[in-house]
């Protein structure tokens, strides 16, 4: 599985031919209860990937979580305990943490759009802007967080952008191509840059039209024309500060790139508390 590959990959990055300080003193083979604490306010994420880190260094090492993924975390709260041989505890305590703290972070920057959404009709959605390799695991986060995930890659949604569009000779042609080429069941997004592009993109077919980088009276305009004749999608220039600009319009989706490039990790640690 993807997950785990990522965990095989984490842990030989970090501890490459061995970790020295834990050979140093791996005779000992004391045992120990490590606790994880939150030092902010988050939405905890991740709690599986935490766990099988600890679970491919040492089968003697034990993992539980208090709370579910999707579990708001108070700050000063002890949410979970690594239990077993401290060597090999501390070995895989930053692999741990960094999954942990990178999740949560996605996940709780995702909730805070997701808030601003609330009591409208409007689905938010991710993008393809994830660390490379991350990507399974940050879409995880969005859906934990309370958003939707778009097309996860290239392989299970058609988005002709821009390139797409031009290299065809037009959207009309763009979409013809490909619903020859496509499975039936597979939905048809165009990417479109002003208002005579949607309408070619309405006309031509398409399932979803996604106005980039429109301003508000433009994506009014952009409503209009289209008349329901395809979902409609709005990306590019969307902040937290501004989402709630978008709250009253007639549209679909809204796809914000920053739910996972500038979700920032949150604080946790892993306390040991005896020994």
């Amino acid at each position: 599985m993807l997950r785990e590959r990522l965990i095989h990959l984490a842990l030989d990055e970090d501890i490459g031919t061995g970790d020295l300080t834990a050979k140093a003193f791996r005779a000992e083979n004391k045992k120990g209860i490590f606790r994880y604490l939150a030092k902010e306010d988050f939405i905890l994420c991740g709690t599986i990937s935490a766990g099988l880190v600890f679970k491919e260094l040492d089968e003697n090492i034990h993992v539980t979580f208090y709370q579910e993924d999707g579990t708001l975390i108070k700050k000063g709260e002890y949410f979970g305990q690594v239990e077993g041989p401290i060597y090999s505890i501390l070995t895989g305590e930053r692999t741990s943490l960094n999954f942990l703290q990178r999740l949560c972070g996605i996940a709780t920057n995702t909730s805070r759009y997701v808030k601003e959404l609330e009591g409208t009709n409007i689905k938010l959605l991710d993008t393809r802007k994830t660390t490379p390799g991350w990507r399974v695991a940050e879409k995880y986060a969005v859906l934990t967080g309370g958003g939707h995930n778009h097309r996860i890659g290239l392989f299970d949604g058609v988005m002709l952008k821009d390139n797409h569009v031009d290299a065809a000779g037009g959207i009309h042609e763009a979409v013809a191509t490909v619903k020859r080429n496509i499975p039936s069941t597979v939905k048809v997004e165009v990417e479109v840059r002003d208002h005579i592009e949607a309408a070619q993109a309405a006309d031509a077919g398409a399932d979803i039209i996604m106005l980039d980088n429109f301003k508000i009276n433009d994506i009014q305009k952009a409503i209009e024309i289209i008349n329901k004749r395809a979902k409609i999608e709005i990306s590019g220039g969307i902040r937290l500060e501004n989402l709630k600009d978008y709250r009253e319009l007639d549209i679909d989706y809204i796809s914000v790139g920053a739910l996972t490039h500038h979700a920032t990790s949150v604080d946790i640690s892993l306390k040991i508390q005896k020994g």
